[in-house]
């Protein structure tokens, strides 16, 4: 049975943030204003009792795509403890694989146009080109996390380098999507909701030569004013997420027929704290309000 009071809480990460960019302890100074202990704890810590801690934050586990099979024991040893998990394991089982955008389709949602070859054929690329109506595509992992695996290749490149593409795909499935040009043009827009509240949007665009809008890839962040369709649309999405987040970053692209959905980040994401100086307190309230529940 799940405690009540919580007053312990683990930010889970990783053995080393070197070379990333976290910004998790702005929420240490809210959280300790409402009485909570926070602690940094590596999810490949063998020797940690997780019953130490009243709940267990997924935060900054940015290596997990090396071993997701261990991860997710890792996760399900927490879920048999007397820890609360956030997000909930059945959201992490769920989200781990970027297939869950099949799901978004069906009910309704526009997502950036996706292939899910079922193995890597170098023969196929071409008709991956076609059925994209493309002259780039987006090749990753559906387990991935930092843009790792993903390649942008246009179609010489994409036969040219069919031998390595073949190494790195022949056994990890994979997707791929048209390159989206206004990733370049704009950027891709990040919504983030505490609780089910929204709190603040963020704007990525790669550097200049990139295509990854991540900061450890030398992303150009910035924070902006969605427009009314796009927080009406990631309020949307957000509200059908079940079992519903504690944290959730749902990230868009303009497409020709308005926003469509890049990926929803209910694991690991960055949330940014940094660009939002209100953002701290709301998710301090946000979690104190989830963990009175």
């Amino acid at each position: 049975m799940k405690k009540t009071l919580a007053k312990h809480c683990a930010f889970l990460t990783m053995d080393s943030l070197q070379n990333y960019h976290n910004y998790d302890a702005l929420l240490e100074q809210p959280l300790a204003r409402r009485g909570w202990k926070t602690q940094r704890v590596s999810w490949r810590d063998k020797t940690i009792d997780w019953n130490r801690f009243d709940v267990v934050l997924i935060r900054s586990t940015w290596d997990y795509q090396s071993d997701p099979a261990l991860f997710l024991k890792v996760l399900q040893r927490i879920q048999r403890s007397s820890a609360q998990l956030e997000n909930a394991l059945a959201l992490v089982q769920w989200n781990i694989n970027k297939g869950y955008l099949k799901d978004l389709q069906r009910a309704g949602f526009d997502i950036v146009p996706t292939q899910w070859p079922d193995k890597f054929d170098a023969a196929e690329l071409a008709h991956y080109f076609e059925q994209l109506q493309c002259a780039e595509i987006v090749i990753k992992p559906l387990i991935s996390a930092n843009a790792d695996n993903t390649f942008r290749l246009t179609l010489k490149q994409a036969q040219q380098g069919a031998d390595a593409l073949a190494a790195v795909f022949e056994q990890r499935p994979f997707m791929l999507q048209p390159f989206m040009t206004s990733i370049i043009d704009e950027g891709e827009f990040s919504l983030f909701f505490f609780g089910g509240e929204y709190s603040h949007t963020v704007l990525k665009k790669p550097a200049t030569g990139d295509f990854r809008v991540q900061e450890e890839h030398g992303g150009i962040l910035q924070k902006v004013e969605p427009e009314p369709d796009l927080l009406a649309l990631a309020t949307q999405l957000n509200q059908w997420i079940r079992p519903a987040p504690l944290y959730s970053r749902l990230d868009f692209v303009r497409s020709q027929s308005g926003f469509a959905i890049m990926e929803i980040e209910l694991i690991e994401p960055s949330l940014y704290f940094n660009l939002d100086a209100e953002s701290p307190e709301r998710f301090a309230r946000a979690f104190e309000q989830w963990m009175a529940r």
